[in-house]
Order: structure tokens, then C-alpha cells, then sequence
């Protein structure tokens, strides 16, 4: 590929010049840049910068490759970076990744550059193109999505980390004879960004519910449905609430948050874990806060949680649920789920023994109970 100007959806794709220098050391100290992007020297200066554009970016085109700035049509001043690099030609397949600087964030760039970049990239002899973002990196998933790349998986510990240690990659892919525009979700984000009945509030888990959720699933209760039945780490719990939006964004889970509507707090936690896309079969999981239990709270939770997932075009939900645990079989026959049969032995117990699961499950053409 050879360097070209290339302007499309309201962004210029050029070479880089010296007088990117100091645009380039700024952006590229962002403390999130430097987070996601671990390749980075740290500190990047202004030295560092100007060996990119007098070096860097040249052996990228010399590798076959591509490196271009993302600069404004109107003002040509530098907003960030795209470029192609992991070349394989027999594979005729390559690697695209970007950065955005700080004061170009929330405008689309990041989205617009990857889409002329892959367009391009495809006209001239590019199969197949990898984008790979760290799984905390939720604006850079959904600039995947909204740039037609499709979740093909995870790369385990693919990327090191400043300060030692690995971090998982999550692949993200675009074929050149793909339909052009955004790849579909299989989990839409929730209108208004949450659900509710003015009683109970449904929200996506966030960083900032890692004490409640540690304190509910480390409950004896709770932690006897867990597989295994034994207690999270706060490790774990901070790892799932952090990673709760990409699991969205990638079609395995829609982890929420319950509130108590009238106070705004944490009352428990509810999930739609979809487990067959194939089938539009989703499992369903709830627990509540002891001081949050007798109100009708969870029904009210599992209703509108069933009542989504059917209306963005699930088919099929199923719960499960121990024999001795008739308070939540309750909860599950009240929002419309009917009980199927016993699986003997499904789950793992304390010291290796089985546990059996009753199972309940609930249809989209299921009538749906009133209120």
C-alpha cells in the first residue's frame, strides 16, 4: 500500500509531517492512550514523536503496512492516528488499530478513519482485517462495531501490561465481501439506558457496584448456586463488574444491577447470560440483598428483565433453580416461567458431590402475566 491522501466521512487520512510533532507527543502522553495502547514508550515526548513521523511511520509503509494521520478536512490539524501493521499477504489479511487524541474524542473520528481505512484497505487487495482492543476498552469495541467488525473471540494474554504481567485481547474481524455499515448486536443497549417500573430499576453493572456485589455473592445463599459453590475473590468481582459493558457489547451477557427505585440503592443483581445466539436460547440468574427479599422485588426484576430480552428478539429463557429453593421457583412462576422437569445431578456441590437443578423456562409466544 502506498501513501495517498484519503478523505471520507468527515476525516482526512494523510501522511504524517513534522508539524504533527507536538499534536502527536500530547495525544499519545494521554494517560488513556498510554492504558490501552501498552507499546507506547512511556514517558512520550516530543523526541519520541518526531522519530515516529521521521521513522516510525515510514517503516510502516516499508513493512506494507500503513500509518496516516486522522486530521480535520477543514483545519488539517492532526486529531489522531490509524494505520494497518501485522501484514500476511498470503492470507492477504491485516491488522487495523487507531488512536484518538483527547481533544477529538466523542466525534465520531475514531469510528469514520477506520471505516475509510478499511474501505481503502478492501479496494486494494485485503481479505480480511483483525481489530484487537483491550476488554476494558468499550469505546473501542463500539468503534469496532459501528466500523461492520464482527466479535470473533478472545486472545488470551496477547498484550503485555506496563508493569509486567499479560492481558487478554478480544478479536473483533472485518471480510472484505462483509454488508457494509454497523455489525448487529445481539444485546442492544437498553433505551434510556436502563429499564424500569418505578418500583424496580434495572441498570448495566459498573465498576462502582464491586462493594455490593461482593458483599451479595459472598452471602452462604448465594454462594450455593455459584459453580463452583464456593466464594468469589474481590479480584473476580471487580473483574466482572469492569468487564460487564464488553460482555454486552459481545453478545455473551447483559449483566445488571438491581435498584431499589425509591432510594436509588443497590438491592441485588440479575443476569441474561446467552447461552445459545443459535437458538436465541438465553439463561436467566437473579439474587437479592437480604434487606431487599419480601417485597416483590425480584419478580418485579426477572418480569422486566424476560419482557426485554423478548422484545430485542430472544425466542427461549430458562432458570434454574436448587429443589430446596421454593421462595425463588416462586419468583419465576410469578413472571410468567413454567416449570419443565428436573436435571438430576447438574451442578457441581460442596466436596464433590452433585446437586440437582429444577428448570424453568419461558417463551416469547408465552402469554405474559399481567402488571
Amino acid at each position: 500500500m502506498t501513501p495517498q491522501v484519503i478523505e471520507a466521512d468527515g476525516v482526512r487520512l494523510r501522511p504524517f509531517r513534522l508539524d504533527d510533532v507536538a499534536d502527536t507527543a500530547a495525544a499519545c502522553a494521554d494517560p488513556l492512550t498510554q492504558r490501552f495502547i501498552s507499546g507506547l514508550p512511556d514517558p512520550y515526548t516530543e523526541e519520541t514523536a518526531r522519530w515516529w513521523v521521521t521513522e516510525g511511520a515510514p517503516a510502516a509503509w516499508t513493512a506494507g503496512g500503513a500509518a496516516y494521520a486522522i486530521a480535520d478536512p477543514a483545519s488539517d490539524r492532526l486529531l489522531g492516528g490509524v494505520g494497518l501493521s501485522q501484514v500476511v499477504p498470503f492470507r492477504a489479511q491485516a491488522q487495523i488499530g487507531y488512536w484518538v487524541a483527547p481533544w477529538a474524542r466523542g466525534r465520531g473520528v475514531a469510528t469514520a478513519a477506520t471505516r475509510a481505512l478499511a474501505h481503502h484497505a478492501f479496494a486494494t487487495g485485503t481479505a480480511r482485517l483483525e481489530l484487537l482492543t483491550h476488554p476494558e476498552n468499550t469505546p473501542s469495541q463500539r468503534v469496532a462495531l459501528a466500523a461492520g467488525f464482527r466479535h470473533e473471540g478472545v486472545r488470551r494474554s496477547a498484550s503485555p501490561v506496563r508493569g509486567g504481567g499479560w492481558a487478554d485481547l478480544i478479536a473483533w474481524v472485518r471480510l472484505a465481501d462483509d454488508p457494509p455499515g454497523p455489525a448487529a448486536r445481539l444485546l442492544p443497549d437498553l433505551p434510556d439506558g436502563r429499564l424500569t417500573d418505578g418500583v424496580v430499576t434495572l441498570r448495566r453493572l459498573a465498576p462502582d457496584d464491586v462493594a455490593a456485589m461482593y458483599r451479595l455473592h459472598t452471602r452462604s445463599e448465594v454462594m450455593a448456586n455459584r459453580v463452583p459453590p464456593v466464594p468469589p475473590t474481590p479480584a473476580a468481582i471487580e473483574r466482572r463488574c469492569r468487564r460487564a459493558e464488553s460482555n454486552w457489547l459481545t453478545g455473551a451477557s447483559a449483566d445488571f444491577a438491581v435498584l431499589d427505585a425509591a432510594t436509588g440503592a443497590v438491592a441485588g443483581g440479575c443476569a441474561l447470560v446467552y447461552d445459545e445466539p443459535s437458538t436465541g436460547q438465553a439463561m436467566l440468574g437473579y439474587s437479592l440483598l437480604p434487606e431487599a427479599r419480601g417485597r416483590g422485588l425480584a419478580t418485579r426484576a426477572v418480569g422486566q428483565l424476560a419482557g426485554w430480552a423478548f422484545d430485542v428478539g430472544l425466542a427461549r429463557l430458562w432458570a434454574g433453580t436448587r429443589p430446596e429453593n421454593v421462595a425463588s421457583q416462586r419468583v419465576l412462576e410469578k413472571a410468567g416461567f413454567q416449570r419443565e422437569g428436573l436435571l438430576r445431578g447438574r451442578l457441581p456441590g460442596p466436596d464433590g458431590t452433585r446437586v440437582d437443578s429444577v428448570l424453568y423456562g419461558r417463551l416469547a409466544t408465552d402469554l405474559r402475566p399481567a402488571g
